[in-house]
């Protein structure tokens, strides 16, 4: 679906509205906007939250909202402990994602999202870079460097995206999950969607750390498999509160929130 800018106040949630007049935001802004308001008029509706709660105001809710919205989450979203059977089952599937001292030597090019940015043509900005880099002999080429300085809007664009050794730990989690745990080296095929933007990524080097035992990471797979659970929980939930109100001006079919992240 191509990413357009939207405006309200035709944007709403049973006729309470997503943004001020003229106000502009991106698609997944006004996503995360809208499940945001379901969740606030639900803790209403259960009296965990008062009535004449302010309404957001350019996406923030009050504290109370907020609270509100967790006492109503713990009511409502209860998630099943993971076996053990599970937790190796996601271990022998992503084990690689559980290696320690996991380094890889990358550059990148930013197309960086800002207010205003018509996000529609920024994607095909990305798109014809990404395709550009691409038709050329990998990390051998000098294609990439030359976009980098010309189009990045990431400081490292001077450096020809050049961003060194990294760890998962040193990236945006978005752009850790696309490029860890993983064996691809060169130009991604696909466009990487970082909260700072879209990026164009080159992986120069791998460096794959040690492999840890199951019994050594066996909570963080537990984890791994409850924040799973937690998130499939709350898609199910923003789309039963959706499908009960009214709602105007904005496409929840990948509906995420702020709280899902």
């Amino acid at each position: 679906m191509t990413a357009t800018t939207a405006a309200a106040p035709a944007a709403s949630i049973n006729g309470v509205a997503l943004t001020a007049a003229g106000e502009q935001v991106t698609p997944e802004e006004l996503r995360q906007r809208a499940c945001t308001e379901l969740l606030r008029q639900a803790a209403q509706r259960a009296g965990l939250l008062a009535q004449d709660d302010p309404a957001p105001q350019a996406g923030a809710i009050s504290e109370a909202a907020s609270d509100a919205i967790e006492r109503w989450l713990d009511q409502h979203i209860e998630l099943p402990e993971p076996t053990e059977e599970a937790c190796r089952r996601h271990y022998a599937a992503h084990g690689a994602r559980y290696r320690r001292g996991e380094r890889v030597r990358m550059r990148h090019i930013l197309f960086g999202v800002t207010p205003g940015v018509d996000v529609g043509a920024l994607r095909s900005r990305a798109e014809s870079c990404l395709l550009d880099v691409r038709c050329h002999d990998g990390s051998a080429s000098e294609a990439f460097g030359r976009a980098a300085r010309e189009l990045s809007n990431c400081p490292s664009g001077a450096e020809g995206g050049e961003l060194g050794w990294v760890t998962a730990e040193e990236c945006a989690p978005e752009l850790a999950q696309e490029i860890f745990g993983r064996a691809e080296v060169g130009v991604l095929p696909r466009l990487v969607h970082s909260r700072f933007g879209l990026h164009v990524v080159e992986v120069l080097e791998r460096d794959p750390g040690q492999e840890q035992p199951f019994e050594a990471v066996r909570g963080a797979v537990r984890t791994a498999l409850r924040q799973q659970s937690w998130v499939t929980a709350m898609r199910q939930c923003l789309q039963l509160l959706a499908a009960e109100a009214e709602v105007r001006g904005v496409e929840l079919d990948e509906a995420t929130s702020p709280l899902v992240q």
